[in-house]
């Protein structure tokens, strides 16, 4: 095992520091100058469009709304990656590991823009037997997409698509499930007695299996529903925590902030490679849990019924923000405020050890069903994601089934499995997606910004922006928006000047 671990140690080290991290760091500075800095420049419009409703459809389900697919996304995103992953990168590159994690959010929101407003364009609708209809004959009532999809549509090219839903599939439905599992047996065993006897991590796994089953046998209007509820509570009682531990440990701040960017720049680094460890670890970390340019939030993202593709491109890049720079910064206060001892620990054991040292051990087993509703929601989002893809690749009816019951007893056997093996892993198959999807956008992100700047001059307009084919005639390959607009867009009376 220990020379399987160092054989992905190696190839992880080769494939992040000569290629990942430059092609990733470049396109999100690219993206961010040709889009004149969407991330940071409509953050307002960001907040108002998430607020926005979807109508019922003539048959009076509910649609899936621009929040509904950010939950999806953000179960997945927000997970053991703020908890496990941040604590991971502190221990191996440092405190300035999470500089590099801001800087990846702030760059990266502009890929996220890029990606989910592609995959809005770019989606179809979603049904059994390919014909766009429900078993009725009237149009499918949900939509699917991602960078499989616009890839096809887009590029016209249908080979890169296929290789990334098979790498999407593998990545998010198998190893980050594993993941998310190991995590929770990990934390789980930190908190409850009798967790060293060998029944504990089988009957762990085994029920994370059957909750799983139970979730994801809905489709995505079951899953939207569970983490519509999941995601806002575990939020807001992870922020608690760590609100407590910073502000009982409120004079440490200063030297935390300093430690971060000292260790960031390597100003306290006296051995060699400092500053390189920080840098690598930040941005994986970064990467695993904002997923901005991987490639996975689109995926939820072209599942919303939006009036126009920007609006889901600027909810999913407010998720980059939500996730990173609040939710992984709690992480990170919470374990450099307290300095515990770190040998021996790592992953998610050092961010509940670093909380019981200041709250006591209440806080251990608080984070330890914490840990479970983040780790759960995620292989919710996660099992979608491979979902979907699995929807691009092939119609076989079979297929499904056979890819629930292989992600049900990957999640059982990621809870037996080493740590360390694990997390090497993910980031192997973290960065493969990652370059597939980077080199596809590129060449595509020139329509994305056509489609900002016809979204920017209808709120100039006063409108809510609505898209129509007959905006951008020259485009192929786009197939559920109309052609013409069904109805003029609403005229706003406040904010219309804000894009």
């Amino acid at each position: 095992m220990s020379t399987l671990d160092s054989l992905i140690v190696a190839v992880n080290d080769g494939l992040w520091t000569y290629l990942l991290i430059p092609l990733v760091v470049c396109a999100g500075l690219y993206f961010t100058v040709r889009s004149r800095a969407v991330q940071l420049r409509l953050f307002p419009e960001m907040l108002r469009v998430l607020k926005d409703k979807s109508q019922p459809r003539a048959d009076g389900t509910k649609p899936v709304s621009s929040f509904g697919a950010f939950t999806i996304s953000a179960a997945a995103r927000v997970g053991t990656g703020n908890i496990a992953g941040v604590a991971t990168a502190i221990t191996l590159g440092g405190a300035g590991a999470v500089f590099w994690m801001w800087v990846m959010a702030l760059v990266g929101g502009a890929s996220a823009f890029v990606e989910s407003a592609l995959a809005q364009l770019y989606k179809v609708r979603d049904d059994k037997d390919g014909d766009g209809k429900d078993g009725d004959g009237t149009p499918s009532g949900t939509y699917r997409g991602g960078p499989a999809y616009y890839m096809q549509r887009g590029l016209g090219k249908r080979w890169p698509g296929v290789l990334f839903a098979v790498a999407i599939t593998v990545t998010f439905g198998f190893v980050f499930n594993a993941v998310q599992s190991n995590t929770i047996t990990s934390v789980a065993s930190g908190s409850v007695s009798g967790s060293g006897s060998s029944w504990f991590a089988p009957a762990v796994g085994l029920l994370l299996a059957v909750l799983l089953g139970v979730a994801i046998c809905g489709g995505v209007r079951r899953i939207t529903s569970v983490t519509t509820v999941l995601v806002p509570v575990m939020a807001v009682v992870y922020l608690l925590l760590g609100t407590a531990v910073v502000l009982l440990n409120l004079g440490d701040l200063p030297r935390v902030l300093g430690d971060i960017v000292g260790g960031a720049f390597g100003f306290k680094e006296l051995a060699a490679g400092g500053i390189g460890a920080a840098i690598q670890q930040g941005v994986r970390r970064g990467m695993f849990s904002n997923e901005a340019g991987l490639g996975s939030a689109p995926n939820a993202g072209a599942a919303a019924e939006v009036t126009h593709p920007v609006k889901q491109g600027l909810v999913q890049s407010l998720g980059v923000f939500f996730d990173t720079l609040l939710i992984c910064s709690m992480t990170a206060f919470i374990i450099l405020t307290t300095t515990p001892e770190l040998g021996g620990r790592q992953g998610a054991d050092l961010t509940q050890s670093a909380l019981t040292d200041t709250l006591g051990g209440w806080a251990g087993h608080v984070l330890t069903a914490v840990v479970f509703l983040l780790a759960f929601s995620s292989m919710i989002g996660n099992y979608y994601y491979g979902e979907s893809n699995i929807g691009f690749m092939t119609r076989r009816a079979w297929v499904l089934p056979v890819y629930r019951a292989l992600v049900l007893a990957v999640v059982f056997l990621g809870a037996l499995g080493s740590v360390g093996v694990i997390w090497n892993l993910a980031d192997v198959f973290m960065g493969l997606m990652a370059l597939i999807n980077l080199l596809a956008i590129i060449p595509l992100s020139a329509i994305a910004f056509r489609l900002l700047d016809d979204y920017t001059a209808q709120r100039r307009s006063g409108l809510d922006p609505v898209f129509t084919r007959s905006r951008m005639p020259d485009l192929t390959g786009v197939e559920c928006w109309p052609d013409t607009p069904t109805a003029p867009g609403r005229r706003e009376t406040a904010g219309a000047g804000t894009a």
